[in-house]
């Protein structure tokens, strides 16, 4: 038996994903407050164009909406080019809109993203490493661990985008 539904009556596949699950600020605010102190720690002395970087390359990585919606935002109220954004997706191939140090953090921020495919490959710290003095490494280093767990918790908690206000959360 087919069972057939007037047109526009039949629910979107993905319609679930609009409905937030949890707000896990307010059931619990411990965890939260101490997410926000790692971000904190995560953004000190990193070059605010690159962590945007990071942070919207990492969350197209881990399909987080929310983050990708408040992320770009930020990126652009501070002048980030809405070109340099929308290439983000596809940086390898269009490597001339990014330094090559830009290069080099996108290339970690994804090895260091995906880990399911193994570990962060050598020659890609390598690569980072070049570019990159220790400290500073170790920065960009916390800053993509820093926006993974974000993105855990948008994509867990299904936080709806775009509501987002640009410089919201900034202190």
């Amino acid at each position: 038996m087919t069972t057939t539904h007037p047109q526009g009556s039949e629910p979107a596949p993905y319609a679930h994903e609009h409905t937030p699950r949890l707000d896990l600020a307010a059931r619990h605010p411990e965890f939260y407050r101490a997410m926000i102190r790692l971000e904190a720690a995560a953004a000190k002395d990193v070059d605010p164009t690159l962590y945007h970087l990071i942070k919207i390359r990492a969350s197209q990585v881990n399909h987080c909406a929310f983050c990708l919606d408040m992320h770009t935002k930020d990126a652009l109220a501070d002048g980030e080019t809405v070109q340099r954004i929308v290439q983000l997706s596809a940086w390898e191939e269009s490597r001339h809109f990014y330094t090559e140090k830009e290069a080099a953090a996108l290339e970690l921020t994804e090895a260091v993203t995906v880990l399911t495919e193994g570990f962060v490959p050598d020659d890609v710290y390598e690569r980072a490493a070049k570019h990159f003095e220790e400290d500073e490494l170790a920065r960009v280093i916390a800053a993509v661990i820093a926006i993974n767990a974000w993105n855990r918790i948008g994509v867990s908690t299904r936080m709806v985008p775009g509501h987002y206000t640009p410089g919201a959360y900034k202190k």
